[in-house]
């Protein structure tokens, strides 16, 4: 075998090589195909979590859940809740939150797989209508969204300002 050929056939393997490694690895070879199909299938979930809460659906909401999972308020500032756990937890939250108002909205702004494609970040408004044309109460949010291998949301931390929230809802005479 002449050393074109050799050279040829050389090429072709290696050309072979980076065809199979660009069809497995994103721009940044760092992430591999499963991981880009996990964060878009997580990254959905979390779409229809905003769309279960516009929809006022608590049990599509729950159905999102794992069953031992947890949400997580750290502004809570002892005027909001602290947050929930397990489903029956976040059901026994949401449940009353969505009858007190006539409507909510989230758009999302933002929403971005982190490098473990089983964590999500979200920036969002939310666009809350009060009841008895009282308003609407708006505030920006930013959260991420934990997932477990099923797809299933284990950890959801809500970040707001907690400032904001008082004013809306003619709390701030209580802030310590």
């Amino acid at each position: 075998m002449s050393i074109k050929n050799k050279l040829t056939g050389l090429s072709v393997i290696i050309l072979g090589l980076v065809l199979l490694s660009c069809n497995s690895k994103s721009p940044n070879n760092n992430t591999t195909t499963m991981d880009i199909q996990i964060a878009t299938q997580n990254k959905e979930t979390v779409k229809k979590f905003f769309k279960a809460l516009e929809n006022e659906d608590v049990n599509s909401l729950v159905n999102l859940f794992a069953k031992d999972a947890e949400h997580i308020n750290p502004y809570h500032s002892d005027l909001f809740p602290k947050g929930a756990k397990g489903k029956d937890g976040i059901r026994t939250y949401w449940t009353p939150v969505f009858p007190n108002f006539d409507g909510m909205e989230f758009p999302i702004e933002d929403l971005y797989a982190m490098e473990d494609p089983n964590i999500v970040f979200a920036k969002y408004k939310g666009d809350i209508k009060l009841k008895n044309d009282a308003g609407v109460y708006s505030n920006d949010y930013y959260s991420t969204f934990k997932f477990n291998g099923s797809g299933e949301i284990i950890e959801y931390v809500e970040i707001f300002n907690p400032i904001v929230a008082a004013r809306g809802f003619g709390l701030l005479d209580q802030i310590k």
